[in-house]
């Protein structure tokens, strides 16, 4: 792929002067999806705005297609503006937040607007159920193909409906973002896409998390949780398949074996706790009343954002030992604030980590219980290379680089 310049005049030159995109994710900017969306679209923003500067072409005017408006910054549209950024907020009458509105907005009402605004190149932020005409060049970021190896995801009729439709789309569409080489090989092997339509394009964290915590910001978010710092951290969600389970047995053990002569730091998991998901979502309460740990494990339930990089910088170890991840965006967030991670060596976390973390096998808790304690009882020079290497590959990922890339599929595409 030919060097970025942060441009659109190679498309530009060539008559596209309207590009669409599917915003809807920002209405959730505290999922991993909702991360991409509006650190992409802050980083496109700041791009085109000072390219805009010095762009003396056709200008290039931007679609954001929204169920909710948001609190998003953009630039003054004027008369003599060469690149221009528009809001389009629309639901159908059918206003329950579900599946079958999902459907509707992504299927139906959102080509419908796109035709109406004459968009010529569409990107959509995440894999959804969205087919254009041929006319329009479309392009998807696909994070994961999660019910391919998790069906008991598709527990109900709607579920099933909307994967279907989406793998529809996917085999459809012009060109496929993959988020990690992982992302790649599944979307070849369990879909049958063409590599060709394929490019990698990793994604990175939130800026939040690339900033020092301060001292006093430190002290009073661990203040506010009833923490002290030095707690082993698990968090991230509790999905069955974010392995929380794995992490408190393999606790159990590791606490059952070594706390006779060993000081072990107290486990603290952060996520929603909603045991009437189960079996999709982990009771964590109830594992730990069964097992006897509810003096050792602390339950933070739903963390907001702001408070996450103190929580991470808090703690002595992070452990991350998911079955599958499309990319794995906690491991990364734990990585820019320096705390040593162990994760699973499995999909796409070997990517991210690299030589930085340490690595378990997720289906096997005395495997993570062993290199928990390897970390936890060695001399802090691993725990103080872990945290620079960390850091080090975490300087890797940028949203400038994603931006750059996108921008690039742009150019081609046209």
């Amino acid at each position: 792929m030919k060097d970025a310049r942060f441009s659109l005049l190679a498309l530009l030159s060539k008559g596209m002067t309207k590009i669409g995109i599917d915003a809807s994710f920002l209405r959730k900017q505290d999922t991993g999806i909702g991360q991409v969306s509006i650190n992409f679209l802050k980083k496109l923003i700041e791009v085109e705005i000072e390219k805009s500067k010095t762009r003396k072409v056709k200008k290039v005017e931007f679609f954001l297609y929204l169920e909710k408006d948001v609190k998003l910054k953009l630039p003054k549209n004027t008369a003599s503006s060469t690149v221009k950024f528009h809001k389009r907020i629309f639901l159908p009458v059918y206003k329950r937040d579900d599946l079958i509105r999902k459907i509707w907005w992504e299927k139906y009402l959102l080509p419908r607007k796109v035709k109406q605004d004459g968009c010529e190149i569409f990107l959509s932020l995440y894999q959804s159920t969205t087919i254009l005409p041929k006319k329009v060049k479309h392009l998807m970021i696909v994070h994961d193909i999660i019910p391919k190896f998790f069906p008991q995801y598709l527990n109900n009729w709607r579920k099933k409906l909307y994967q279907e439709l989406v793998e529809d789309s996917i085999k459809k569409i012009d060109k496929i973002i993959a988020v990690s080489h992982r992302s790649e090989k599944d979307l070849i092997k369990h879909l049958g896409i063409d590599p060709k339509k394929i490019t990698v394009s990793y994604i990175d964290v939130d800026e939040i998390y690339k900033k020092k915590v301060s001292q006093v910001d430190s002290k009073r978010i661990l203040k506010k949780y009833k923490l002290e710092a030095g707690y082993i951290y698990s968090g991230g969600g509790l999905e069955v398949r974010k392995n929380v389970e794995g992490v408190i047995r393999a606790y159990k053990i590791l606490f059952d074996r070594y706390a006779k002569h060993e000081k072990i730091p107290k486990l603290v998991i952060s996520g929603r706790l909603l045991p009437q998901l189960a079996p999709l979502v982990t009771d964590v309460e109830k594992l730990i009343q069964e097992l006897g740990l509810k003096e050792r494990i602390i339950t933070l339930g739903y963390v907001p954002q702001a408070d996450l990089p103190a929580i991470y910088n808090g703690a002595s170890l992070f452990v991350y030992p998911s079955l599958y991840e499309g990319f794995g965006l906690p491991v990364l967030e734990a990585m820019n604030q320096g705390v040593p991670v162990i994760t699973s060596k499995t999909s796409s976390l070997l990517e991210v980590g690299s030589d930085s973390v340490l690595y378990c096998d997720p289906s096997n808790v005395a495997d993570i219980a062993m290199v928990m304690k390897n970390v936890l009882f060695n001399d802090h020079f691993l725990q103080a290379a872990l945290s620079l290497k960390g850091k080090e590959r975490a300087a890797h990922f940028s949203w400038k680089k994603f931006t750059q890339k996108m921008l690039n599929i742009i150019d081609e595409l046209k």
